[in-house]
């Protein structure tokens, strides 16, 4: 059983769970993470790093993403109400970084990543496997570390915990060369040669904007989820779960089976969609094993279809949402909404690695081999399919990687029932025009820099969006409102460019210093 630990936030001391986040910490305790740019107060959203809406005060540290970072006893968590910056701007003494070498790196500790470390170990190579959450196991197994070996994450942790593997946590990636990559972590900052690397990033949760989707209590549905996994109490709590695909649903039985009233969940998609993905994938064993536990968990919660968030009411928080459902529009109370439009891939590295991307997906070959020699690439990154299919391609990329393709191909059976769920899901669960509508002229786009819907509108390119109106240049770097911006105006979002995400000067500093 956890035990709790003490921890201040905003002044008041409380008792949280071994392993709660200072992100969760905050929701707990009421308050708010960060006044924006324009004087908002926002709470943690995402969950899951992407988005910087949990920058808070840490031990006196400004612009500390909160959801990346563990309590311990004694912490001192406060909102951060500093306006510019997202982190330690000092550089410090400049000094050296680390210097390792590997036969073979992996980046992203999900299911995928978890797979190709584990299965390139078996061949004797050195393997090291990257982060920048604190712990293994990604978004889908987050906090998944103690559970029983009977799990499918309890399995394949347990794997890399005993496999001769280097696990590098909290570790963010800013360069990325040729054979070389430099990470910031927690010990300073690293600079890796490898000879081989796997690219296994995952994938984020896709956010539209909605009249009231930055008001606290609004979450991603994977950001409640994440948060529920590190900390957050929802018992007795009123929750509404929104917008499409079958995270909806595991979400929902989490929250119930945590204590939450799970109001209802709202999926945008039609019954004779959802009938025909059904239909699509009853032979897989392992999905209609889940939809049957998720059935009775959330059983007499009502399922509606046709049905979307329109606009989130509240004064600083979510008191009540209004929801879109068949025609008719209906007001439902709330104390959170968790709403998210399935997933997009992370494919900021695997761009900067010179990949080629098509239809918004990495291009790969039979054993996981990106265009780019020596890089493969494994899990969503080459197709949103869920952690089976990202299991199987980490470990074909594992043991191809390792020269041991034989092994590799032994897999690419699995692999082919894998894509037909893919595929399923996909045509299943595709967005509906009317969600294009949602936002309002005044509705924010960029969480980061305020700007309003109504000011990007008014340009022909993602590119002329952010010159007049910084949408997309706040710390998140436009990985919220430039995936929004692909959907709603049928733009393409520009090129990656160094630092590849947000760091302190003094590792962009250090790493000179070496160069």
């Amino acid at each position: 059983m956890l035990k709790t630990i003490p921890v201040r936030v905003n002044g008041a001391n409380i008792d949280v769970l071994e392993g709660t986040t200072a992100a969760a910490a905050l929701v707990a305790a009421g308050g708010f993470s960060r006044t924006s740019v324009t004087g908002e107060h926002r709470a943690p959203f995402c969950g899951m790093g992407t988005c910087f809406e949990c920058r808070c005060e840490i031990d006196g540290q400004a612009h500390q993403r909160g959801c990346q970072t563990v309590c311990v006893p004694g912490m001192e968590i406060s909102a951060d109400t500093v306006h510019s910056g997202v982190g330690d701007a000092t550089t410090g003494a400049c000094s050296q970084p680390d210097q390792l070498h590997f036969e073979l790196v992996v980046i992203g500790a999900g299911p995928a990543g978890i797979a190709a470390a584990t299965a390139a170990s078996k061949s004797g190579c050195s393997v090291a496997i990257l982060d920048d959450n604190p712990s293994a196991g990604g978004q889908i197994w987050r906090g998944e570390g103690g559970k029983s070996l009977s799990t499918q994450a309890g399995k394949w942790l347990h794997c890399l915990r005993h496999a001769p593997v280097q696990v590098i946590p909290s570790a963010t990636i800013f360069r990325l060369e040729d054979g070389r990559l430099t990470a910031q972590t927690n010990r300073g900052v690293l600079d890796i040669s490898y000879r081989e690397l796997i690219l296994a990033t995952g994938a984020r949760e896709f956010f539209l904007p909605f009249p009231g989707w930055t008001l606290q209590g609004v979450f991603g549905a994977g950001g409640l989820q994440a948060l529920m996994k590190t900390g957050l109490p929802i018992a007795g709590k009123r929750i509404i779960v929104a917008g499409t695909g079958p995270l909806l649903i595991a979400v929902a039985a989490y929250a119930r089976t945590h204590g939450a009233k799970v109001v209802a969940i709202c999926e945008q998609t039609s019954w004779k969609n959802l009938s025909r993905f059904a239909v699509a994938t009853a032979g897989a064993a392992a999905k209609l094993k889940d939809a049957l536990r998720f059935g009775w968990q959330l059983r007499g919660i009502p399922y509606w279809t046709n049905s979307w968030i329109t606009e989130a009411i509240g004064r600083e928080r979510v008191e009540r949402v209004r929801v879109m459902r068949d025609g008719h529009m209906r007001e439902i109370e709330c104390d959170y909404l968790a709403c998210g439009f399935h997933l997009i891939p992370n494919l900021e590295l695997p761009a900067f690695s010179g990949c080629a991307i098509e239809n918004g997906f990495v291009v790969v070959d039979e054993l996981q081999r990106t265009s780019v020699p020596h890089v493969y690439c494994a899990g969503e990154t080459t197709g949103i399919g869920g952690v089976e299919k990202s299991v199987v391609e980490g470990q074909i990329a594992g043991y191809a990687a390792a020269r041991d393709e034989k092994t590799a191909r032994k897999l690419f059976a699995e692999r082919k029932r894998c894509m037909h769920f893919a595929a399923a899901m996909k045509a299943a669960f595709q967005l509906r025009s009317e969600l294009k509508n949602l936002a309002r002229p005044e509705t924010l786009i960029c969480r980061c820099e305020d700007v309003a819907y109504g000011r990007v509108s008014r340009h022909r390119s993602w590119r002329e969006a952010k010159l007049h109106t910084r949408c997309g240049m706040g710390p998140c770097q436009g990985r919220v409102c430039g995936a929004a911006s692909e959907f709603l105006f049928d733009w393409s979002v520009g090129s990656v460019r160094p630092p590849v995400f947000a760091v302190q000067c003094g590792s962009l500093a250090a790493a000179s210093v070496h160069d």
